[in-house]
């Protein structure tokens, strides 16, 4: 990879942020950009500056403007820019509110190195990146709340469109899929653009969400 992973850090705990800091300049495909310790001090940097990272890495608790709010204004104002949640909360209800915001992917604090490291790999490749455990919640979250985006006659997705978004709620990167489906990866960005339009999805995981309302995830290729 010639291009490194231009990132963000987030998070009002010098120490832990200085910490992560240095664990990512390690890394030969990585590059910190700046550091906030708030979502205003974010957003200001955003606003001011045309550097803008691939990814931003966000704590939820932070004053001024916590990192929920602060995902937010980026979804709606820099919707390129991709947000990994990094929180010692691991409730269900937070987990849940930060994926229907707009995070594509979420950990808990006391998660390993190599697990952020991970993470940031897939999100740079794929868009995003849920673990079982992020999945599950997705489910159970549209089950109990029901956020119902049905479709409205079996022709609604085509038969392609379904193989897509089942590879990609299987966390197939665009390569993956068109390697799967013997289809080139523009091919696949444009069933992947054409779900979200269906769909009326924002991202990802509004793709998820949708697959799971449609028992889309439960069925095989």
């Amino acid at each position: 990879m010639n291009d490194k992973i231009k990132i963000i850090l987030v998070d009002d705990e010098l120490l832990f942020r200085k910490g992560i800091s240095f664990l990512l300049e390690r890394e030969k495909n990585m590059e910190v950009i700046f550091e906030a310790s708030n979502g205003d001090e974010l957003i200001s940097f955003l606003q001011l500056n045309n550097h803008h990272p691939d990814i931003i890495i966000m704590d939820l608790k932070m004053p001024v403007i916590n990192g929920v709010e602060a995902t937010k204004i980026i979804r709606k104002e820099f919707p390129e820019i991709k947000i990994i949640a990094l929180t010692s909360y691991d409730s269900k209800s937070f987990v849940a509110n930060m994926i229907d915001v707009g995070a594509v992917s979420y950990l808990i604090k006391n998660s390993t190195p190599q697990d952020l490291l991970t993470t940031i790999n897939e999100v740079a490749l794929k868009g995003f990146y849920y673990t079982d455990y992020i999945m599950e919640i997705i489910k159970e979250d549209v089950l109990t709340n029901k956020k119902v985006k049905s479709n409205f006659d079996n022709n609604f997705l085509t038969k392609r469109e379904i193989e897509v978004l089942k590879l990609i709620c299987f966390q197939k990167s665009t390569v993956e899929i068109a390697e799967q489906l013997f289809i080139s990866p523009r091919t696949v960005e444009g069933h992947r653009n054409s779900l979200l339009l269906k769909t009326e999805s924002r991202n990802i995981a509004g793709l998820v969400v949708y697959a799971v309302q449609n028992d889309i995830i439960l069925g095989t290729i």
